[in-house]
């Protein structure tokens, strides 16, 4: 079952989230070409809000670290199952383990 995601037009715009690294004058004016409204940072904006805001430090290196401990299970990170399920329930079971281990209850 696929939602058919309907065309910008200038009355009803549609958003577009963009990281950083898309933060060109042409790239917002193809956007704004095409009828989208783009979210996305400005460059250096992280770094001025880190010097504002004392003690407060970036956290993307939470992604990182989550898909690091992610490929410490083998069987995600070489995928031999054929089926979406199984591969899903695998998934589902490393992030549990990860979970518990990290509330500490393993010792």
């Amino acid at each position: 079952m696929n939602i058919e995601q309907p065309e910008p037009t200038p009355e009803e715009p549609q958003g577009l989230c963009l990281d950083k690294g898309f933060d060109f004058d042409e790239v917002r004016e193809l956007a704004e070409e095409f009828c989208y409204t783009t979210h996305m940072p400005r460059r250096g904006e992280a770094a001025i809000a880190v010097q504002r805001e004392a003690g407060k430090k970036a956290r993307r290196w939470v992604v990182e670290r989550t898909h690091s401990w992610l490929n410490r299970f083998r069987r995600i990170l070489v995928r031999w199952e054929k089926k979406p399920q199984n591969y899903l329930a695998m998934l589902h079971l490393a992030c549990a383990l990860i979970t518990y281990r990290a509330t500490g209850l393993l010792g």
